[in-house]
């Protein structure tokens, strides 16, 4: 299987002490959670060696609000869109998360190490399963609902997961697959029927005596399935440092909130942004987890929505914004909305600028890859430039470069390198990469082409198809076609991967041996031509 590139530069700048440049942005702390990790941030201290989310954030938040120096508002609030509510405090949290963790270990004999696969929507379910992993050790890989059971199969057989926990919806697909499945030993179904051969979830009833397991700093934590520009999904590894320590160490940079705050991230449950943006980032720094179920996105559900809670923070794909703008939002007056972040793709200039003419907020981009979380982000107070995704974020240090690594000037495209002093390595990929000196400085090179200005905003390029005709097709209606054809690639590959542009032409620059010149093809894109 092929690994995506980590290349070992040694030589190439002296690694500056970790984490000094944090407070270029300056914040307040909000809570011991935080101000304990001080010294680690100013470089004075060594990042711990020891280290467990559950057990050292969500667990001090709990002592913070028994102690009532936490706002009153819950830590996780919950919405189906049907009357249905669930609100639960730090501590609820961490009793009902106390409870699944045993569910996990003592009926389904799982230890620390072993992997789970979890397949679930936007309930509470699959918030409570990713705090009880966390617990126990365990390491669990979420997954879209929208996976078919060739997905589910592949997923299951190159994680050697032995516990699968999903709905009845996507059940029969596991059943179909899971005589393939040689490590597979448990089913759970969140759900209020039964079915054969399955556990059900909500009938496994267990003490909340669970005592939370010593894990490394380094210890596996979460693998994510990301679609590689090759071949099937690359498995990426994050650790107890990558994805829950590392928040501590960015603080409020790119996540501007706190303890009164109440954040919703639109985003599925399948992909590390939910992750990032509706577990970690926001629960390190005693936020509000807000969800609705969403079985489909509508503007007037969403709307209706930030009209109806004191929602601070909105977290979604430029998609949703699209859509928003289209409707007359005049009727609509947000409670409590004050920042707007977007992600996963760059977002159209006139989005933003509808967007502010309409309900006077900013949209803020991030950026970021399944193999580093969030890389860069317009934080608040930065100017908006249509096209821009800010500036790089604690911990990393982000450039433009050639094939050989060596940093481009300004305006010039190339590879995003991202450099970091790790909690571990960045990634850990399919057939993992072995990398072992702690200290040793790392590049990741993606495979997006990109762009720095001059004042060290970072701008990153779309897909972009160029389509040449057959006779058969060439008086075809230009605009109906683009759009069957990016529904095509949305149903046979996958929804997210589908090209945002596509372009007709008469033909494509070929060498004389019929490669594609691409390079000419990105340069007139580029208006280099």
């Amino acid at each position: 299987m092929k690994i995506c590139k980590l290349q070992t530069l040694k030589s190439l700048w002296t690694l500056k002490p970790p984490c000094r440049t944090f407070h270029g942005h300056p914040r307040l702390l909000v809570s011991d959670v935080h101000s304990q990790y001080e010294p680690v941030r100013r470089g004075e201290q060594e990042i711990p060696k020891y280290f467990n989310f559950a057990s050292d954030v969500l667990d001090k938040w709990s002592e913070i609000e028994k102690a009532g120096k936490r706002p009153t508002n819950s830590a996780f609030w919950w919405i189906s869109g049907n009357g249905e509510e669930v609100k639960w405090s730090f501590e609820q949290l961490g009793f009902l998360s106390r409870k699944v963790a045993n569910m996990l270990t003592k009926v389904c004999g799982l230890q620390k190490g072993d992997r789970v696969i979890v397949v679930l929507p936007r309930i509470p379910e699959w918030w409570l399963v990713n705090v009880a992993c966390i617990r126990a050790g365990i390491v669990l890989s979420p997954g879209t609902s929208q996976l078919s059971a060739k997905d589910i199969l592949y997923r299951l057989q190159a994680s050697k997961a032995k516990c699968i926990i999903t709905n009845d919806t996507l059940a029969p697909a596991v059943d179909s697959v899971a005589s393939e499945c040689q490590f597979l030993k448990n089913k759970l179904m969140v759900s209020k029927g039964s079915r054969e051969g399955w556990l059900n979830f909500n009938e496994l009833n267990q003490p909340a005596d669970h005592p939370c397991v010593k894990t490394s700093i380094q210890d596996s934590m979460i693998i994510f399935f990301t679609s590689g520009t090759t071949g099937s999904p690359k498995m990426t590894e994050h650790s107890q440092g990558s994805l829950g320590f590392r928040p501590l160490l960015c603080e409020r940079y790119w996540l501007d909130v706190g303890p009164s705050d109440i954040v919703w991230g639109i985003t599925d449950t399948g992909w590390i942004v939910t992750s990032v943006t509706s577990l970690f980032d926001a629960w390190a720094l005693g936020s509000c987890v807000f969800v609705h179920q969403l079985p489909q996105i509508e503007s007037s559900v969403i709307l209706n929505t930030l009209c109806s809670f004191p929602i601070d923070t909105m977290i979604s794909a430029p998609t949703l914004y699209r859509m928003l703008v289209q409707t007359d939002l005049s009727s609509y007056k947000f409670m409590n909305l004050k920042h707007c972040m977007s992600g996963g793709e760059p977002l159209n200039p006139e989005v933003i600028d509808q967007w502010k003419s309409k309900t006077g907020l900013d949209i803020h981009e991030i950026y970021g890859q399944t193999e580093a979380g969030i890389i860069c982000s317009v934080s608040k107070g930065m100017k908006i430039k249509p096209g821009s995704m800010g500036k790089a974020a604690p911990p990393f240090d982000v450039q433009v470069v050639d094939k050989n690594a060596n940093i481009l000037p300004p305006g010039q495209q190339g590879e995003i390198a991202i450099r970091s002093k790790p909690v571990r390595p960045l990634g850990l990929f399919t057939e993992y990469v072995v990398t072992q000196p702690f200290h040793t400085l790392f590049w990741f090179l993606s495979y997006s082409l990109h762009v720095m200005t001059p004042s060290s905003y970072h701008v990153v390029t779309v897909v972009k198809a160029f389509v040449v005709l057959s006779d058969a097709f060439s008086s075809s209606d230009r605009e109906s076609l683009a759009r069957d054809l990016q529904e095509h690639v949305k149903k046979t590959t996958a929804p997210y991967k589908y090209p945002r542009k596509v372009e007709f032409v008469q033909e494509l620059p070929k060498t004389i041996t019929g490669k594609i010149k691409r390079n000419e093809l990105r340069a007139k894109e580029w208006g280099q031509m």
